[in-house]
């Protein structure tokens, strides 16, 4: 994730503050270079990292905690309230008809971006259309088709065409009937006059409500001269950050959001085009540092649960508290976890189970556990209906013959049948359990227990407020 190494160095630093009920101007110090030392390494620009560390510094020496509350939560608090301050507002984007134009440069993400949006906006039910201009790339037309197709939407481009401004104006009377057109312009590998000039001539034509610019979270120090070179075109009102699924740092995505006075708009988080997320500024510091994202989080399991068909009546949720968990109900909820992305992004949203758990875990552990799920499927597919009905049922020899059937070794299988039994007991510990028990546990886990250290769930700093 964007900034993770900060995340990564900020958990580390408070760590050493508990226990402590007040702080020395030597642990705040210590913070702050934490801070300091991270931001700048994610190309977040020296004045804005000076600004946000002075403020944190200030406020942790001159501000009393609340009674009750810890010398490290106290400091915690301070910080993610900083943070979403720097990161600020999400960018205005009414669910209701508009026209979105996307600015930035060649390899930035644009075509991509405009599928993701496409795809959300029709997810809450509008009808969008893109409308592709790029006639400067070979493949950008292609690409764009192609991706509008994944996201199902409606689509505009002319590939006979040299005129981009012309083909977003044919765009917007062709596709007139949707009710949120996004305009994909070209790029440049470079900032060049003919670029300034062919993108204000779109934007005049086009006359967007929002002006996005998109920047690849790995932009660097870059960021600055874009965000100032478009801000000064068109406008900017939001910035769309894209690739944050590799290892991008992303602060200069942060520097150009403050360089245009605007806001983030989306995050782009994987490859398909329901790899985005709506920028929420709480949300997004949460998970930063480890306090997890339960909205976002509740969002991709509905999602996953309706592309997996969750709810047919082949697979009844309720029926495995009921005491009849198998390996169909497993294999579904398998399906269900693979749908919802990588699970490292995953588990950043579950309180407790990101932060600095997650960088307990050697590098490639979760590769190691998409692999292990897929390989799990494989071998439930060269089951019996009454195997995967029936798992305490296989005896040794059905296990040979499942073995060879999909390719693996017995003791492949077997550990899919103990990570059954293992998933069996655990739901047989919810059994009997009234509304009031579970809220009860859910509490615990909010409160501590589940390794939250006193602060509630995701979208902010539960009870510290």
């Amino acid at each position: 994730m964007v900034l993770d190494d900060l995340g990564s160095s900020l958990r580390g630093t408070l760590d050493d503050l508990r226990g402590k009920s007040r702080l020395e101007e030597d642990d705040i110090q210590e913070v702050v270079k934490q801070i300091q030392r991270s931001l700048l390494e994610a190309d977040v620009e020296v004045d804005l990292v000076m600004e946000l560390s002075d403020s944190i510094k200030g406020r942790a020496l001159d501000e009393e905690p609340p009674g009750g509350t810890s010398a490290r939560d106290h400091v915690l608090k301070i910080v993610y309230e900083e943070l979403v301050e720097l990161v600020g507002d999400s960018t205005e984007l009414p669910l209701e008809s508009q026209t979105i134009l996307l600015a930035g440069l060649q390899g930035s993400g644009k075509t991509t971006t405009a599928a993701k949006m496409a795809w959300w906006f029709a997810k809450k039910g509008l009808r969008p259309a893109i409308i592709q201009t790029d006639t400067f790339r070979p493949g950008a037309y292609d690409q764009a088709k192609q991706m509008a197709g994944n996201a199902e939407v409606d689509f505009y481009g002319d590939p006979d065409s040299d005129d981009p401004v012309q083909i977003a104006r044919d765009g917007l009377e062709e596709t007139e009937q949707a009710e949120v057109h996004i305009v994909d312009t070209a790029g440049r590998h470079a900032l060049e006059e003919e670029l300034i000039a062919e993108i204000e001539e779109i934007d005049s034509v086009v006359d967007p409500d929002t002006r996005l610019l998109v920047l690849d979270a790995a932009i660097g120090q870059g960021a600055k001269e874009q965000a100032q070179r478009f801000e000064e075109a068109i406008g900017v009102e939001g910035v769309a950050i894209t690739k944050l699924d590799g290892t991008a740092k992303g602060g200069g995505a942060l520097t150009a959001v403050n360089e245009t006075d605007s806001s983030i708009a989306f995050l782009g988080t994987g490859e398909t085009v329901q790899d985005i997320e709506r920028f929420e500024p709480n949300s997004f510091i949460s998970r930063l540092l480890g306090m997890g994202d339960l909205k976002q989080l509740s969002e991709r399991v509905e999602r996953a649960m309706e592309e997996t068909g969750a709810e047919d009546d082949d697979w009844d949720p309720e029926s495995m508290l009921e005491g009849s968990f198998t390996l169909k109900d497993m294999q579904k909820q398998m399906e269900t976890m693979n749908k919802m992305g990588p699970l490292d992004q995953v588990m950043d949203m579950i309180p407790g189970m990101g932060g600095g758990m997650m960088d307990q875990l050697p590098d490639d552990a979760m590769d190691v556990t998409q692999e292990r799920m897929r390989e799990f499927n494989v071998i439930m597919d060269s089951m019996t209906d009454h195997e995967l009905e029936e798992p305490r049922s296989i005896s040794a020899s059905q296990v040979e013959r499942i073995a060879r059937g999909s390719g693996t070794n017995t003791e492949r299988v077997n550990e899919l049948l103990e990570q059954h039994k293992m998933m069996d007991r655990t739901l047989n510990q919810f059994q009997g359990m009234g509304d009031g028990d579970m809220q009860r546990m859910m509490k615990k886990m909010q409160d501590g227990e589940g390794g939250l250290g006193g602060l509630g769930g995701g979208g902010g700093p539960g009870g510290m407020m």
